[in-house]
């Protein structure tokens, strides 16, 4: 054609010769759309294959005693009110219980599923997923107290202000829902220690921060427009406001704070549409909030959470952070049996039951999850009823998404204060973690002052034992 115009008459086609012509048309129309949507998601490529799609993470805040959980220690019984044998390193501890006398537990441990894997009596309805566990026994930190060793778990830095591990996977990755935050955080009760910071972005942009859902009946406020005011109306008001940012943004390249509020302007406009639903509790069955303990005033904040969690990574949220005891109600320097007694109740069941509706929704496979706190107890007692805190040798144990279950990683010494087999780094966690997500920690970078940041600062490795 020369571009000059062709009478009808001469250009006449019939329907089937339109369709043969136009069809691979429709395929790029087609095509076109889906290229769009993962623009609108921000979703971006992996380095390698995903074995998990989203990640939730229990974080038990004030520090679990690994040795009276998942890690059972003979030795320890044996030794029960003995001093540290000289052949131990004395550990420096927060309170100084580095030569008190050694503290048994009082829990009975017992083998669980077809591998056999050792879990305590505190964790019965757990137990019943022990095939599908891989309990990290070797894993240590650096920090000695909470502000810190929270920040380590969470940023990769004892000290606060580095982006957080869901930040960098929510910038590595990008969003599979446009309509819902990448990253979100759940409390049971008041801050970590820390606060904020702990799903803080850093030094990346804002837009990656974790987005904390309120708790109660109501976790997210003003979805619902005033009465009178119409969708149309909102969207207007929101061009309006986001037309003045946006100028104002224009004077101020590269502030990334005013970004991110223009994004969450729109997020927040768009969460209207599919937030309500997403955390609405009464779609679920009877028997579903039996499950997870809503029924139970003992387990209904924790498992309440839970459902969230779990219904958010079935609506493409990429990372959710739960804490159980939030505010560090974990930390059981005196009276531990009490303590662990009560945490270990609330968290029980409603784990067992999110392990169980992820199996059977067909999740688990695509979700990772994490359990653990910022550090172990040590076997040493505190004022002979508690224990102190031990970030050199505790547990945590993954289940899901690429994982291989029923197995046991690395080792703590006999009674369990120092890791001495394949010791696992905060760094290495988080380094597994980005890889079960398909992102190679090494290669997710972000250049500060001429340097290539990462999540694992200057270290991390993958575990390879914890692979499926």
């Amino acid at each position: 054609m020369d571009g000059r115009l062709i009478p009808h008459r001469r250009y006449a086609m019939t329907r089937r010769d339109f369709l043969a012509q136009a069809g691979a048309g429709f395929g790029f129309l087609a095509l076109g759309h889906l290229l769009a949507q993962d623009v609108k998601a921000d979703i971006r490529l992996p380095h390698v294959r995903p074995r998990a799609r989203s990640v939730i993470w229990l974080f038990m805040d004030g520090g679990p005693s690994h040795i009276d959980t998942f890690d059972p220690k003979p030795e320890l019984q044996r030794l029960d009110g003995q001093r540290l044998p000289a052949s131990f390193k004395v550990p420096i501890t927060p309170m100084g219980v580095g030569t008190n006398t050694l503290m048994a537990s009082r829990r009975t441990f017992r083998k669980h599923g077809q591998s056999g894997l050792e879990i305590s009596d505190w964790f019965p309805h757990l137990a019943r997923h022990a095939d599908e566990l891989c309990v990290i026994r070797s894993c240590w930190a650096n920090g000695l107290n909470h502000v810190g060793s929270v920040s380590q778990m969470n940023t990769g830095a004892v000290l606060p202000g580095r982006p957080s591990l869901g930040a960098w996977v929510s910038y590595g990755l990008g969003s599979e829902n446009e309509n819902l935050p990448a990253f979100v955080v759940l409390l049971d009760g008041g801050d970590p220690p820390g606060g904020s910071k702990n799903w803080g972005a850093g030094f990346l942009p804002a837009s990656y921060q974790g987005t904390r859902l309120r708790t109660g009946g109501s976790p997210i406020l003003y979805l619902t427009p005033p009465e009178g005011v119409s969708s149309r109306r909102s969207r207007a008001q929101l061009e309006f406001v986001q037309w003045l940012n946006r100028n104002h943004l224009e004077q101020r390249p590269g502030d990334t704070l005013l970004e991110a509020r223009i994004r969450s302007y729109e997020l927040a406009f768009r969460m209207q549409a599919e937030a309500p639903e997403a955390v609405d509790l009464s779609q679920e069955s009877r028997e579903t909030l039996e499950m997870y303990g809503l029924d139970d005033e003992a387990t209904a904040a924790f498992g309440r959470n839970c459902l969230l969690a779990r219904r958010l990574v079935e609506r493409g949220v990429r990372f959710v952070q739960l804490y159980c005891g939030s505010g560090s109600k974990w930390d059981a320097h005196t009276n531990l049996e009490a303590n662990h007694s009560r945490m270990c109740r609330a968290c029980d069941r409603p784990i067992a039951a999110l392990l169980s509706d992820l199996k059977r929704r067909g999740l688990l496979d695509e979700t990772l999850v994490v359990w653990g706190g910022e550090f172990g107890r040590t076997p040493m007692s505190e004022k002979r009823s508690g224990r102190d805190h031990n970030p050199y040798g505790f547990t945590i144990w993954m289940a899901g998404g690429g994982v291989k279950g029923g197995t046991v990683v690395g080792a703590t010494d006999e009674i369990g204060l120092y890791a001495v087999e394949n010791p696992v780094h905060v760094h290495d966690i988080h380094a597994t973690i980005m890889y079960l997500l398909g992102l190679d920690h090494r290669k997710v970078t972000f250049l500060l002052n001429g340097r290539d940041e990462r999540a694992t600062v200057d270290g991390g490795r993958v575990v390879r034992e914890v692979l499926a």
